[in-house]
């Protein structure tokens, strides 16, 4: 049986949790633009198999995923253990396969370092912010 200040508390930690999430996914999102906005501006392609991605894509496709996360975290939350480290190996092995489509893609090898360089750089905004919020 839960009593009130339990509810509280879980509450409380699960506001906290969307909050960190939403925050790091907005942050997240700006900086892989400025980064595509920057390696364009630096004249590095953002063509793959031959068709442009805008620099709004990366945003986009940046917040997506990273509400994935956050959703992740916060199954993580109520099902694992050891959340953080749960989430944590989780998020760091997703990353990882993140990088193979790039690898993969027909693209440029500039194109290819600039697509894996924006996959890290929300990866190291969302997962510390995300994971700070979990029971460790």
């Amino acid at each position: 049986m839960t009593t009130t200040a339990q509810t509280t508390r879980t509450n409380t930690a699960f506001g906290a949790l969307i909050r960190a999430g939403v925050l790091a996914t907005v942050a997240a999102s700006a900086a892989t633009m400025a980064l595509a906005a920057a390696g364009q501006a630096a004249g590095i392609s953002l063509d793959v198999s031959g068709a442009p991605i805008p620099v709004t894509g990366f945003g986009v496709l940046t917040a997506v995923f990273s509400s994935v996360g956050v959703l992740l975290a916060v199954l993580l939350s109520r099902l694992a253990r050891r959340p953080r480290r749960a989430f944590v190996r989780t998020t760091v092995v997703l990353t990882v396969l993140s990088l193979v489509p790039d690898v993969l893609v027909d693209a440029g090898t500039p194109t290819r370092a600039l697509l894996m360089l924006t996959h890290l750089v929300a990866a190291a905004i969302v997962i510390p912010a995300v994971a700070r919020r979990l029971a460790a």
